[in-house]
């Protein structure tokens, strides 16, 4: 594939800019009604399977955790989701952008993540009602 082809697709498939990669099990938590559906499409089509669900009995090569204000304590949810990774993997936290219900502060997010002991390592805009920030787990 040529540069410009990648480039295309990243902005045409917004999961490419995330660096998911073919054959990674995703893990997806905080499912609800308000995800943005085109972003989980595009994930599975990165990968090429179906995202895992809170249910899956093996561990994971990323995290995706769709969390919302109302949604609890982020820190517990945070030390929750390292629990499902395999050693070296990614958690990738989408909160609702600012203005939008559920909306968390940056600050806060930095507080919970350096609380469970995770590296944030990039945030960016995943979709539009979501942002992303990438945090990484300790080695275990």
């Amino acid at each position: 594939m040529s540069a410009t082809a990648d480039h295309a697709e990243e902005r045409s498939n917004p999961a490419a800019r995330l660096g998911f990669e073919p054959g990674q099990v995703v893990q997806e938590i905080g499912y609800d009604d308000d995800v943005d559906h085109d972003l989980r499409e595009g994930i599975e089509s990165v990968i090429g399977q179906d995202l895992v669900d809170e249910d899956y009995d093996d561990v994971a090569d990323v995290v995706l955790l769709w969390f919302r204000d109302e949604d609890g304590d982020l820190t517990d949810a945070l030390v929750d989701a390292i629990g499902f990774l395999d050693d070296g993997g990614n958690i990738w936290l989408l909160t609702p952008k600012t203005g939008r219900d559920g909306y968390i502060e940056p600050s806060d997010i930095q507080d919970a993540a350096q609380t469970a002991g995770l590296s944030q390592t990039k945030s960016i805009s995943v979709a539009k009602d979501w942002s992303g920030t990438r945090l990484a787990a300790p080695k275990r």
